[in-house]
């Protein structure tokens, strides 16, 4: 498989793998130690604990299922990437999504990333491939584009700043 996907069935492959490589990773932290913000955020100068950054994969999963239901229904693009933000304001956009899912501990955020994941890879299995990746959404990305730039590939940075923590809190 390319690092980009071309197609829905790489689209789907790119999700599986980086979601599955990062769930093994994710699955044997303590609990106790997902709440300490000790990675860097996503704005400058911030810090993010292993809560917010599941926050952050599940407010953008949520995000992508929002864009294809307005999308569906009004048969335009919907505000981008959220209303009330910019594409230059991510860095807030990413606090929002901590802030949307402060309440919940680990546990509850590994099972809404799982859940979230999994609407979108049956979002995208109800999808035809011309849908996808064969007619222009954003500028000049289709929507199969999108869906990854806001999945996979957060998947794998993610997993990423999760394998570097833990090596330096000897979890590795």
């Amino acid at each position: 498989m390319s690092s980009v996907p071309k197609n829905k069935i790489e689209l789907i492959e790119a999700i599986q793998s980086t979601y599955q490589a990062l769930k093994t990773d994710l699955e044997n932290i303590p609990a106790t130690l997902t709440e300490k913000k000790e990675m860097d955020g996503h704005m400058k100068d911030t810090k993010m604990s292993v809560c917010n950054l599941m926050a952050y994969l599940i407010g953008w999963g949520e995000l992508v299922l929002k864009w294809d239901i307005f999308f569906q229904k009004e048969k335009k693009l919907p505000d981008l990437p959220e209303t009330g933000f910019k594409m230059n304001q991510m860095g807030e956009l990413a606090q929002k999504f901590y802030k949307d899912f402060e309440g919940d501990d680990f546990l509850t955020l590994l099972k809404k990333y799982d859940n979230t994941v999994e609407k979108i890879l049956k979002m995208i299995n109800n999808k035809e491939n011309k849908e996808l990746y064969e007619t222009p959404w954003y500028k000049k990305y289709p929507f199969g584009r999108m869906i990854q730039f806001n999945t996979a590939s957060p998947y794998k940075n993610a997993r990423g700043r999760i394998r570097k923590w833990k090596k330096e809190k000897n979890l590795l």
